[in-house]
């Protein structure tokens, strides 16, 4: 049997570790695109890689984060009960815990009634089709109130309708005002005339255009979901539109040029070169935009009715009940919340589309 040399052992040592770290680092630009960047210091403290001075880095990048959370909630639960509104104290962070999981429970329970509805439904038809009387069969749309998870659902589908009708008209202007100084000079009153512009301005003219021209009541989209999203889209397309140009107008000339040299058509220009040039500054005003969109989204469901999140802190303004100022707080977080994972979301499609040396 052939003894392995002492310092052959140690080389394929120190090159399995030097693979592990590799990929630690490989892995840590990932990592903090998904805000879980605190990983990379626990994974290099288990590899041996200085524990003491990564565990510094990981108090720096979770043990803060969450001391200034503890810190929030506990200053939030001792001043709350000293706040005496028309609906009694302002609920601590165990109250609205309280009611974030009745309203968990509440919706659990509407999805059960939806579902027995269903089944119902369908045992009736099927009865009726084995009677020969198919003529008869209908498809009853189920008419009980929406969940607090199908509130949330309808602000995310809006939202990103809006955001989307933003972004088709956004990006094409904003690439033709950053090549074209005239069409920038045509855009950009217009856009400082109508960016500062409130949704609760731009809401009593999208409902009667709306309601104008969207006459049928069996479309596809309910008004109130068009008004909420076109909304959306008036207030969210600026941030876009502005870094667009931006970022268009400051490609670098030497490769303008070489795109005259090349003979470059508009359209080879456009995507070959602008658009990979100026992805960076598009996707921040795409962030930008959607941010916007999403607080935008909160006024105007309010006032169009539309079923969401916005409608849900009216209802219960609205109501007046003991419950309904900790439900509101329930759905301030919630709006918070959803809000990061959003931004959350852009940042890593940026960063799966644009180059990032982090990576």
């Amino acid at each position: 049997m052939t003894a392995v040399a002492p310092n052959v052992i140690v080389e394929h040592r120190e090159a399995r570790r030097a693979a592990w770290f590799t990929r630690i680092n490989k892995a840590d630009g990932y990592l903090r695109v998904l805000g879980l960047g605190w990983l990379t210091p626990i994974a290099r403290a288990a590899a041996g890689d200085n524990p003491r001075g990564h565990m510094g880095e990981l108090w720096r990048l979770l043990g803060v984060p969450l001391a200034a959370i503890a810190g929030f909630l506990a200053l939030w639960a001792i001043l709350a009960p000293q706040v005496q509104t028309s609906l009694g104290a302002v609920p601590g962070p165990g109250q609205v815990w309280e009611e974030a999981v009745s309203l968990h429970a509440d919706a659990v329970r509407k999805g059960e009634q939806a579902a027995m509805f269903a089944e119902r439904l369908a045992e009736r038809n099927q009865r009726l089709i084995e009677a020969g009387r198919a003529d008869e069969v209908r498809d009853i749309a189920y008419t009980g109130a929406p969940t607090y998870y199908d509130q949330i659902w309808t602000s995310i589908r809006t939202v990103f309708f809006g955001f989307l009708i933003a972004t088709a008209v956004a990006v094409p202007l904003g690439i033709l005002a950053g090549l074209s100084p005239t069409a920038n000079a045509a855009l950009n009153p217009i856009i400082q005339i109508f960016k500062p512009v409130s949704p609760l301005a731009w809401l009593p003219i999208v409902t009667m255009v709306v309601s104008a021209v969207y006459v049928t009541n069996d479309g596809l989209f309910e008004k109130s979901f068009l008004v909420s999203a076109i909304t959306v889209t008036l207030c969210s397309l600026w941030p876009t539109l502005i870094n667009t140009a931006l970022g268009v107008a400051s490609i670098d000339k030497d490769l303008v040029n070489v795109s005259k040299v090349l003979k470059m058509g508009t359209y080879a220009k456009i995507t070959k070169l602008v658009l990979p040039s100026a992805l960076p500054l598009i996707f921040t005003g795409l962030r930008l935009s959607l941010g916007v969109g999403w607080m935008v989204l909160i006024a105007a469901e309010m006032l169009a009715q539309n079923p969401g999140l916005g409608k849900f802190v009216w209802d219960e303004f609205q109501n007046g009940s003991s419950s309904s100022l900790a439900r509101i707080m329930v759905a301030v977080l919630t709006i918070g919340v959803i809000g990061f994972l959003l931004d959350r979301l852009m940042y890593a499609i940026q960063a799966a589309f644009t180059y990032s040396k982090d990576r």
